[in-house]
């Protein structure tokens, strides 16, 4: 399946709730990477892995018809849990994107942002769907929501882009680690070091076009692929950075400054 056809496929179908308002809506991802798929193989005779399903109790393989979902309630006791009961659970929410509210995009840090997803309306559905894209357009907010994928509830935004409106997905303050985590420490900085950072900050200043942005690594490993297939041993491509000491912080500001002008 190529990511055309993966794409045109509706990942979720159900309706947009805005007041009292519902929106019948299908839900499709917004992306599509490319990638090359590698397959993993034996070393001594490049054969196929395949990952078998095997019962512990039987020692057998199983087929996937035979799999269940079960959630352990006691040391080794498990009750069956199905897709029905994941709806039974709250049929509402299974089947809606709840809109609790409206406020400004910038006030939602990007941190939180996690997965875009196109959302198309049933054709009875298109007034009202129009209705909210265009109220949102001259309200200049978004809709914060929440919506269950997967057996599990989400946050999301809804905006209108172009004549669609576009879920994000965002991610719960909870599944943000601390920042304090991470130690970077403290460091005196002279002030001609960040007025050249600054100037080289401004000498490198563009604007972001999405289509002037490839995927050239990708492009540069197929191209590896091809000579090893040709029974060539590819040469590497460039060679790794050196960390730039603190001592010659300026000096390659400086340098980096001149190359740019």
């Amino acid at each position: 399946m190529n990511d055309q056809e993966e794409f045109m496929r509706a990942i979720w179908s159900g309706s947009i709730s805005f007041g009292l308002v519902n929106i019948p809506v299908k839900l499709y991802s917004a992306i599509g990477e490319e990638r090359i798929s590698l397959h993993l193989l034996h070393s001594e005779d490049l054969s196929s892995i395949r990952y078998a399903k095997v019962c512990r109790q039987e020692e057998k393989e199983v087929s996937k018809e035979e799999i269940v979902k079960g959630y352990e309630y006691s040391k080794g006791e498990f009750v069956v849990v199905d897709d029905d009961d994941f709806r039974k659970a709250n049929v509402r929410r299974t089947s809606t994107i709840e809109i609790e509210g409206f406020t400004d995009a910038k006030s939602i840090d990007s941190i939180y942002y996690e997965k875009p997803y196109y959302l198309e309306p049933a054709k009875e559905a298109l007034k009202a769907y129009s209705l909210l894209r265009e109220a949102l357009k001259k309200s200049g907010k978004v809709g914060i929501a929440t919506f269950v994928l997967k057996n599990k509830e989400h946050l999301a935004i809804l905006k209108p882009e172009n004549d669609i409106i576009l879920l994000d997905q965002i991610r719960y303050l909870g599944d943000i680690r601390d920042m304090s985590e991470i130690r970077v420490g403290e460091i005196e900085l002279k002030e001609s070091e960040l007025e050249m950072a600054l100037s080289l900050i401004r000498q490198l200043e563009k604007e972001f076009v999405p289509s002037d942005h490839k995927d050239s690594y990708t492009a540069e490993l197929k191209s590896l692929i091809e000579k090893k297939v040709k029974g060539a041993t590819p040469k590497p491509k460039g060679t790794e950075p050196r960390p730039t000491e603190a001592k010659e912080l300026m000096d390659t500001l400086r340098r980096s400054l001149e190359s740019v002008k």
